[in-house]
Order: C-alpha cells, then sequence, then structure tokens
C-alpha cells in the first residue's frame, strides 16, 4: 500500500466532516498550573461510539466504489475500531463482521453488537487475529479494514489533529508540542501528517503504556521491534503487538519522540479527566494525559495539545482509578 500523504488528511476532512463529531477542544486551569503549560485537550471519547477511531473507519468506508460496498466490510480489533467499523458501514448500509477477542471489555463488545455487527472471538494468546479476518475477507468477498495498517485509516485518523491546531489558532496560539497516544501508530501517523500540513514546527511525541512500547524500541532500533506481550492489559486499546510497516515509515520520520508511562500513572490520569475535565477516559485514550501529569515530557512555558484518544472504559477500571485519584 502506498503511504499516506499530509494532503491525503487534508481530503480525509472534508470528506467525514458530515458524518462525524468535530469533538471539543478544553483547557483546565488546573491542568495548565500541573503542568506549567497552556494545554488543549482534544475530547474524542466526545465522538460517537467513545474514540477517534470513527474518522479512520468512515474515511476507510468512504472511499471505498459502490459495488464494493456491497459485498460489506470485515475487520479486527479489540474493540473501538470494531465498534468504529460497525457504525459507519450502518450509515452507509453495509454488513459488518468483526473479529474481536473473548476477553474485550463487555461495554466494548456490546457496542459494537449494538450497531448490528456480526461479532466473531477469538483467542488473543493463541489466535491470530488477522489471519481469521483475512479468510472471513476471502470467503464472503468483504474488503478487509485493518485497525491502523491502511492508508485511508490513517489519514481519517489525522483530522483531529487538524481540528486541534485551529482551535489553539483560535485561541491566538500555535502549539509547540502534541501528545498523542500510540498503538499500533495509525492516529500517531495521521496527526504526524496533520502537523505537516498545517502546523511544521509542532512537535509530536508518541505515548506507550510500558510493557508496549513496541514504537519506541522499533525508533531505537531503527526497524520494527515487537512487543513479548507480556505488560499489563490495562490499555486493551494500545496491545498492538508491533507497528505496521506504514506507521513506523511515517512516525520514523516525524516523530520528535517516545515516551512510556506505567499503570499508576494511567489510573491518576483517568481520575484527573473525571475531576478536572468533567469525561470519562478509558486507559489507552488517557496514556498522553498521564505523560503530561507526571511530567515525563518537560511542558513548562509550551502550548501544547494532549490528546483524549477514547472513553469506553470497563467500569470497575474506572472505579478503580477514582479510588486511587
Amino acid at each position: 500500500m502506498t503511504p499516506p500523504t499530509p494532503d491525503d488528511v487534508l481530503r480525509a476532512h472534508r470528506l467525514i466532516a458530515p458524518h462525524i463529531v468535530r469533538t471539543p477542544t478544553l483547557r483546565s486551569p488546573v491542568l495548565d498550573e500541573a503542568t506549567g503549560a497552556q494545554v488543549f485537550v482534544k475530547a474524542e471519547p466526545l465522538q460517537r461510539t467513545g474514540s477517534f477511531k470513527l474518522r479512520g473507519a468512515t474515511n476507510a468506508l468512504l472511499n471505498l466504489p459502490e459495488a464494493v460496498r456491497a459485498h460489506g466490510v470485515v475487520a479486527y480489533s479489540s474493540g473501538n475500531h470494531g465498534q468504529a467499523v460497525a457504525c459507519a458501514a450502518a450509515a452507509l448500509g453495509m454488513t459488518a463482521t468483526i473479529v474481536m477477542p473473548g476477553d474485550a471489555p463487555a461495554i466494548k463488545r456490546v457496542a459494537t453488537a449494538r450497531w448490528g455487527a456480526r461479532i466473531v472471538d477469538y483467542d488473543r494468546r493463541t489466535d491470530d487475529r488477522a489471519a481469521i479476518a483475512q479468510a472471513i475477507a476471502a470467503k464472503t468477498g468483504a474488503t478487509l479494514i485493518p485497525p491502523f495498517e491502511h492508508p485511508d485509516v490513517i489519514a481519517g485518523q489525522g483530522t483531529l489533529a487538524l481540528e486541534l491546531v485551529a482551535d489553539a489558532e483560535a485561541a491566538g496560539m500555535a502549539l509547540d508540542l502534541v501528545l498523542v497516544c500510540t498503538g499500533g501508530g495509525g492516529l500517531t501517523a495521521g496527526c504526524a501528517l496533520a502537523l505537516e500540513a498545517v502546523s511544521s514546527r509542532t512537535r509530536l511525541i508518541g505515548v506507550e503504556p510500558e510493557g508496549w512500547d513496541d514504537t519506541a524500541r522499533s525508533l531505537r532500533a531503527g526497524s520494527i521491534v515487537a512487543n513479548d506481550g507480556t505488560g499489563s492489559p490495562l490499555c486493551d486499546a494500545l496491545m498492538a503487538m508491533a507497528p505496521g510497516d506504514l506507521t513506523f515509515s511515517i512516525n520514523r520520520r516525524r516523530l520528535a519522540g517516545m515516551v512510556a508511562v506505567d499503570e499508576p500513572a494511567i489510573l491518576r490520569a483517568i481520575g484527573f479527566a473525571v475531576g478536572q475535565l468533567k469525561l470519562i477516559v478509558e486507559p489507552g485514550g488517557s496514556v498522553a494525559l498521564a505523560a503530561a501529569l507526571t511530567g515525563a515530557v518537560p511542558l513548562a512555558g509550551l502550548r501544547v495539545g494532549v490528546v483524549l484518544s477514547g472513553g469506553n472504559i470497563d467500569p470497575a477500571v474506572l472505579v478503580r482509578a477514582l479510588k486511587i485519584a
């Protein structure tokens, strides 16, 4: 596949605008004081389906020819991408099959089914989810929409960074830095392309959970390095085993750095989001905020964008986070 370009992100934004929510960018004096920065928070938990994933899924499906749409789509996902593909497919009158791990949070499984998708279970410890999805696509003629390794998906995800930059500019500021949650790297790559298009001086730093820092280790090695799968399952949305070839080819050239945050910092960030931003954020969606709050990246004196990428949290995890906040 050909990697997407900055122009592809601009085109995606125009294409998907009627189909998604233009989520707000929030400010918090408490967050500014805690970081010493002027912080702009992109609130993707308020997106339809509760995460940024609807952007990429919608862009990918809208770019399919009508004749191809008739055969439906198939995706593999721990939850957020599956919900997004199911939602986008329903809006376009398409069928969707989602290959999901049996241990995915119940909230994500229920939401995916609510959009009318057929769910096929797999065991994330022993099964190859991509192979299962590819077999379904081959049998049914459906189009496979992977969670991050797809140019239209990457371009669609980057549209949130266009909005973030625009909102900061509307407040009279140019962003020095953006912190973004990183799993397989699709959102990160899309944001990198968006910043190249509209704010090239803005640095981009990816944030991963400890134990799932495949992008950071790949960047250090100069080639793709996989996780060993033994990290905490708390951030289920960021448990990609390795970056994709497309995402890594973009991120290795454009990222200013990577940091990792630990489980206690992630849980405290969830509690902060509830208490100060009045937002419910899932663990994988809160790692960028965790990096800001812990000082993993020096922010003092800077104008900073922080992406909260999703809000589909298991209720028990939310209670756990609130207890330690």
